[in-house]
C-alpha cells in the first residue's frame, strides 16, 4: 500500500517581510535592505535536489519582480510556482478591490518571470479568516484552482480554528469553484495541534515532528510542511532591539534546520500541493456526489 503523501512547500520571501517585524521595516524600505534571498534559495534547491523531491513554492510578488532569474530556475527545475501575494500585506487588512490589485500585482510579476500563470496562492502570515472570506471568490474569479491559506489553529497572529482539516471545495454563485488545501493540525482531545511548518518545524525536536506527521498520517491527512529560505540561513541578519520572544521567533533553531530538513525529506513521501489537488481531487468530488 502506498505511503500517505505529504506536501513540501516554501513561503518564498525575504527575512525582513515577516509579521512579527512589520513595524521596523516599511515596505517603501526594502530596496534598500540586504537580501539574503539568492544564497537561502540556492540552499534549499540543493537539499531537494539531493533528496530527488519537488517542492511549491509560494512566490512573493516582489520577490519575483527582483530576482525574475531565480524563480525562472526554481520552474525549470521542475518545482510547482504559486503566488503569495505581492507586498506580504495581509489579506484582512485589505478591502476587496485592495486585495486584488495586489494579487493581480503579484500573477503578472510571477508570469514575467516565469511564462507560468500560478494555480495556487497562500495568504501572506495565513491572513484570510471569517473578516474576509470574500477573498475565496476573488481568487477564483482571478483563476486560481487552489487555495492554502487556512490553517485551523488558534494564534496570537493568525488561524481559523473553526474550519476543516481536509482538503475541500468551495462552490460560488457563479458556478466557479475553488479548493481549499488547509494546513492540517493534529486533533488530540478537542485541541488542533500544529507541527510540521515555520516554528512548530524549527523548534521541536526532530522526534517529536515524525511522531506527529506519522500520527497525523494514520488519520490520512497530508502534513502541510512549509517553510521560508531565511530559516535555513545560519548567520542571519542581527536585529537589534527584539524582545526575546521575538528573537525566539526569528532566530531560533535556524542553524539547525538543515539536518532536520534532511532527515524529514528520507523518512516521508512529498509531493506538490498541485499534485495533490490532482490526484485527490476527483476523489473528494466523487466523495461529495456520493454524499448527495
Amino acid at each position: 500500500m502506498a505511503r500517505q503523501p505529504n506536501l513540501l512547500t516554501v513561503d518564498l520571501e525575504e527575512w525582513y517581510v515577516v509579521e512579527i517585524l512589520q513595524d521596523r521595516f516599511a515596505f517603501e524600505n526594502w530596496p534598500g535592505l540586504n537580501t539574503t534571498l539568492v544564497r537561502n534559495v540556492r540552499r534549499l534547491l540543493a537539499v531537494f535536489d539531493r533528496q530527488q523531491v519537488r517542492a511549491t513554492w509560494f512566490v512573493l510578488g516582489w520577490c519575483a519582480e527582483r530576482f525574475p532569474s531565480l524563480v525562472d530556475e526554481i520552474a525549470e527545475r521542475g518545482h510547482e510556482i504559486a503566488c503569495h501575494s505581492y507586498g506580504h500585506k495581509r489579506v484582512d487588512s485589505m478591502d476587496e478591490e485592495a486585495f486584488r490589485r495586489d494579487t493581480t500585482r503579484a500573477v503578472e510579476a510571477i508570469v514575467n518571470a516565469t511564462g507560468i500563470r500560478p494555480r495556487g496562492y497562500r495568504a501572506p502570515s495565513w491572513s484570510i479568516n471569517e473578516s474576509c472570506s470574500w477573498a475565496f471568490r476573488v481568487l477564483s474569479d482571478l483563476g486560481f484552482q487552489y487555495d492554502s491559506s487556512i490553517f485551523p489553529i488558534k494564534h496570537d497572529l493568525y488561524g481559523m480554528p473553526s474550519a476543516p482539516r481536509r482538503m475541500f471545495r468551495m462552490t460560488f454563485d457563479d458556478g466557479r469553484t475553488l479548493w481549499e488545501v488547509p494546513s492540517a493540525p493534529f486533533w488530540i482531545l478537542g485541541y488542533n495541534l500544529p507541527m510540521a511548518g515555520g516554528g512548530y518545524l524549527r523548534h521541536s525536536p526532530y522526534w517529536y515532528t515524525k511522531m506527529m506527521i506519522r500520527l497525523l498520517n494514520k488519520q490520512k491527512l497530508p502534513a502541510m510542511v512549509y517553510m521560508h529560505p531565511w530559516e535555513l540561513d545560519p548567520e542571519p541578519p542581527e536585529i537589534p532591539g527584539l524582545t526575546p520572544v521575538q528573537r525566539f521567533r526569528t532566530y531560533g533553531s535556524t542553524a539547525l534546520f538543515m539536518q532536520k530538513l534532511d532527515k524529514l525529506l528520507r523518512d516521508f513521501d512529498f509531493i506538490t500541493v498541485g499534485e495533490y489537488v490532482n490526484q485527490f481531487g476527483r476523489r473528494r468530488i466523487g466523495f461529495e456526489n456520493s454524499q448527495g
